[in-house]
Order: structure tokens, then C-alpha cells, then sequence
């Protein structure tokens, strides 16, 4: 069945992860073209600043805090957007967490407290906005997933198996829905390297410093993709050109990815600043120092916009067949050059 999505200013959207970041940008993008939102995060404080803010520009705002990794935590969420508004047109599942540093080196314990925010954070949220709102109008569910949802890498392996299990999650809660007919659009967004405070909330197990690799696009890439797929339904979306030429090459070519990332990975995620003996992360709980952010501030050239991703979402499929066949095109010449 045909889908129908409200435009922004009529939806009643919930984001999680929304005290920085991604979330952060998604939610002051969304309250700038007059969305009512109901925002998430772990700190009470944090939210109430955010609220605050918002409510001083006349944007109709709720805040639950919440760890989405709790079920209890996320059914408030749901309670309180239909408590105040009456519905939900648009969930984003964006609430996410990173670890540094090889596998066997990294305790059990934060495997486990990845996975527990990254992957059960976004099934819980998933399955609450379908209890929620398939008998209330439908909507979009849109899932955050990463790049390294279809490529693993090196040093943040249970980072990108959690990705992977939110693909295979969404992927099958599409499916579903789509069987049922239900009227809902399960969407997953898989950004590049974004600079946010990705890498300062990320537990670091590595001598020096967590980075990103090149190329580094803004969070705004994103939070427009997001926004754009609450608009239209979309299955799927990379936000940022080099995401795309990542899976894409991964497909055709494993072995020689495989051989790339080792020869760049290892190098590439870590900074030249060591790692204090006293550094705060936000794998258990939040800091609240580093939060009402959207970026970090990278060192290296980080890229506004991405022509890549803004034509896929606009334009026809012809074109979008063609812009992919690029990147592809551009992923053989990377690895042709590792190869000599």
C-alpha cells in the first residue's frame, strides 16, 4: 500500500540521542521547519537546557530520559509523545556509542553495553513506534545505521557488528510491515564519518587518541537525510558519498577491502594526541561537559555537503543508478592503487 508522510511542520517526530550530534542537529533542523518534537537522551539536565532553548523559539517540545537500551525507559517515550500530542508520524532511532581498540582487548562487559544501546536500543524503539503508530495514521520509522553496517573495520569491530545486526533488524521489520500491509516506512540512514562527538563520548582502549577517517562530512548530511526520508519514503539512504563507495567496493571486491583497511585502518582511527590517563566517555553514562553539541571540530577538511547523497534522495533513478555506478567506479581505482 501507498504510504502517506506528513510534511514536517505538521509531524509529531521523537529522536533519541538527541542532547548531541547527529540528534542534536536533527532535532533544531526539524524544530526550524516547525516539527513538535519529543526528545531523548540519558541526561535529565542536558534536555531541560535543550527544552529550554527550543520553547524560547516557540517549538512545541517534550523531553524523557531515558536509555533507550531499557524497554521500561522507551515505553515512557512512546506514553509521553501520545500523552502530549496524540500521535507519533516520525520515530528516529538514533541514540548510538563506540568502542576503540582491538576485540580481544576490550572487556566483555562493554561489548555487551555497546550492543545493549546500539542494537536493543533501536529494536526497542523500533518496536515501540510500531505499537504506537500502526493503528494511529502510520508514519516513518527511520534507523541510524553507519557505513559499517555492510563493511566491518578494524578497531571498532563490535561498533560495526552492532550496525550490522540494526540492518539485518530493520531489513526484517520492513518486511514485516510491508506483509501486513502497515502503513509505515522503515527507512536506514547509513552515514559516512560524521564529526561529531562520536569519537569524544567513544570508551578508548588505543594508546592514543580515537579519530575518524577521511573524508569527514558535517552532521547536517545527515540530519537533512533524515528529514528528507520523514518527508518521503525512502528504504534506504548513505549519507555521504564515501559511505556508498565503501559498500560498494566491499561487494565487488572483499578481499581487496579487506587488504585496504588493514593498510589504512589501524592508522586512521588513531589521532597524534595520547590518551589521558583520566578520560571520560559516555558508554555507561552521559558527560554532561560534552553535550549540546553538534561537532567535535575535526583537524581535517570536513565536507558541507554531499552531492552524492542529495542527488539519490531528489532525483530520479536513472540518475541515482548512475551516481552509484561512480562510486563504484571510484572504489575499483582506490584499491587498484593498493594493489600496485
Amino acid at each position: 500500500m501507498a504510504i502517506r508522510l506528513r510534511k514536517l511542520h505538521d509531524q509529531v517526530m521523537v529522536i533519541t540521542g538527541a542532547t548531541s550530534g547527529i540528534g542534536l542537529t536533527t532535532a533544531r533542523m526539524a524544530a526550524e521547519r516547525g516539527a513538535r518534537l519529543v526528545l531523548a537522551a540519558r541526561s535529565r539536565d542536558v534536555l531541560d537546557e535543550l527544552a529550554s532553548e527550543m520553547r524560547g523559539k516557540g517549538v512545541q517540545v517534550e523531553t524523557v530520559a531515558a536509555d533507550v537500551g531499557e524497554i521500561g525507559d522507551v515505553e515512557r517515550i512512546g506514553a509521553k509523545a501520545i500523552e502530549r500530542f496524540g500521535r507519533i508520524d516520525t520515530w528516529v532511532n538514533n541514540a548510538g556509542i563506540s568502542v576503540f581498540g582491538r576485540l580481544e582487548e576490550v572487556k566483555p562487559e562493554d561489548h555487551h553495553r555497546l550492543f545493549q544501546t546500539n542494537f536493543w536500543g533501536t529494536v526497542n524503539g523500533s518496536l515501540e513506534a510500531v505499537r504506537r503508530m500502526k493503528h494511529r495514521g502510520g508514519g516513518a520509522i527511520i534507523n541510524v545505521g553507519s557505513e559499517v553496517s555492510e563493511r566491518s573495520i578494524p578497531l571498532q569491530g563490535m561498533y560495526a557488528s552492532s550496525k550490522h545486526a540494526v540492518k539485518g533488524f530493520t531489513d526484517a521489520l520492513r518486511m514485516e510491515l510491508e506483509k501486513e500491509g502497515a502503513p509505515l516506512q522503515v527507512t536506514l540512514v547509513k552515514p559516512a564519518a560524521i564529526d561529531t562527538m562520536f569519537a569524544v563520548h567513544a570508551r578508548n582502549y588505543m594508546e592514543m587518541e580515537p579519530a575518524l577517517p577521511a573524508p569527514v562530512y558535517a552532521p547536517e548530511v545527515v540530519a537533512d537525510a533524515i528529514l528528507y526520508c520523514a518527508e518521503h519514503p525512502k528504504r534506504d539512504i548513505f549519507a555521504g558519498g564515501a559511505a556508498k563507495m565503501i559498500s560498494a567496493g566491499s561487494k565487488a571486491m572483499p578481499a581487496l577491502f579487506d587488504r585496504y583497511m588493514n593498510a589504512t585502518m589501524f592508522k586512521q582511527q588513531k589521532s597524534d594526541r595520547p590518551t589521558a590517563p583520566n578520560r571520560k566517555d559516555a558508554l555507561y553514562k552521559p558527560d554532561p561537559s560534552s553535550e549540546l553539541r553538534q561537532r567535535q571540530g575535526m583537524p581535517q577538511k570536513v565536507h558541507e555537503r554531499s552531492i552524492y547523497t542529495r542527488t539519490t534522495l531528489r532525483s530520479s533513478p536513472l540518475m541515482t543508478a548512475l551516481v552509484g555506478g561512480g562510486a563504484l567506479f571510484a572504489a575499483f581505482t582506490l584499491t587498484r592503487r593498493l594493489g600496485r
